[in-house]
């Protein structure tokens, strides 16, 4: 397929930006100036691997060309080269398609992460643990950061369930794959007679909302202060610092006490309910059209049985694309890359279909 008009479109939208970013109140609007900025960004990304892809296809034409040639010798070092050059191509093309597809808005984002211990009691709240362990050290091989915003630990020391905050380049984007249900297959400490156990934890990736995004009326709220109690987080004191957070409307409710102080809670348990109700908006966008998909990679389903665990044989297998890896030590340890890429080829593929770029 000939990219070249759409590639011409993206060289025009360079220059207008190039001229928004050259006034001298472009930064007035700092929302919008990041999303600009953003933009331009992705734009040049594209057209610079439309030039490789161009430079290699030269050379792949040059290299034919010398493979034929009289010299012997260049002759045998042009064909060498053609095998690389081939795969190059192969694989700058698919990039090409990948990132002319329509971009979602929310793939830049920053993102808030829901840890709930599911089937499997004690043995579910330590595997909510361990996740929450996997996507911090997962976040630090991407240069994210992290922030731990709330929290119900459990008596064996896992969590009943936990709010994790990450920012950074494209948290979304990368993290929205790890929303729905992961289940777990292993002998826990406390089994004597070394029996299997199944237990589930269910992930939600939530895109973080801003308050331009969400309006938590006054009259729509009720926010109680109560006193924080339990084997909290660092900070939790005995002092009435726990905030409870109802969303009358929908009876969604959030609870924070890990804060160091009561003000802090209640800024947090906002936060993750204008998330929760921002992630229920766009839930009900993304039934309403795309109903007709088959398979929905990415789409953060969050009661899909996405992923299984199994310590005994170490392996790790994502259902969603049927993909198997036997690294579970180093998938536990913060490697998620292997899963990532084969979860973005899938979701790719489908959208492209959908696009009719394919």
């Amino acid at each position: 397929m000939d990219y070249s008009a759409l590639i011409h479109q993206r060289r025009r939208r360079l220059g207008e930006i190039d001229d928004m970013m050259a006034d001298g109140a472009f930064f007035s609007d700092p929302k919008k100036a990041g999303e600009i900025v953003r933009e331009h960004r992705k734009i040049k990304q594209t057209l610079d691997l439309w030039e490789r892809l161009g430079t290699a296809k030269r050379q792949l034409e040059e290299n034919d060309e010398l493979s034929r040639g009289d010299d012997a010798e260049m002759a045998e070092m042009a064909r060498e080269e053609i095998p690389g050059l081939q795969a190059e191509i192969a694989q700058l093309s698919e990039d090409i398609q990948y990132a002319l597809l329509p971009a979602d808005p929310n793939e830049d984002r920053d993102a808030i992460v829901e840890i709930r211990a599911g089937a499997g009691g004690d043995e579910a709240s330590l595997f909510a643990a361990e996740l929450l362990r996997l996507y911090q050290r997962y976040s630090e091989t991407r240069g994210w950061k992290t922030e731990h915003l709330s929290s119900s630990p459990s008596e064996v020391g896992g969590f009943k369930e936990v709010f994790l905050r990450v920012t950074g380049d494209e948290v979304f984007r990368i993290l929205k794959y790890e929303s729905g249900v992961h289940r777990v297959q292993r002998v826990p400490a406390t089994e004597t007679q070394g029996r299997i156990h199944t237990s589930t934890v269910t992930v939600a990736v939530m895109p973080e909302a801003e308050e331009v995004d969400v309006e938590l009326k006054p009259d729509d709220l009720r926010i109680e202060v109560c006193r924080a109690g339990g084997a909290g987080g660092q900070h939790v004191n005995r002092t009435e610092s726990a905030v409870q957070v109802f969303h009358l409307p929908t009876g969604l409710y959030v609870r924070c006490e890990d804060g160091r102080s009561q003000g802090q809670n209640k800024e947090r348990a906002l936060q993750i309910m204008r998330t929760r109700l921002y992630e229920m908006k766009l839930r009900e966008e993304q039934e309403k059209h795309s109903a007709h998909r088959r398979a929905q990679i990415g789409s953060g389903d969050r009661s899909e049985k996405i992923r299984t665990y199994n310590f005994p044989q170490s392996r790790v297998t994502d259902h969603r694309i049927s993909h198997t890896s036997h690294n579970l030590t180093g998938i536990m340890a913060g490697d998620l890359s292997e899963f990532t890429a084969e979860l973005q080829k899938a979701e790719m593929a489908e959208r492209m279909t959908e696009a009719g770029i394919r």
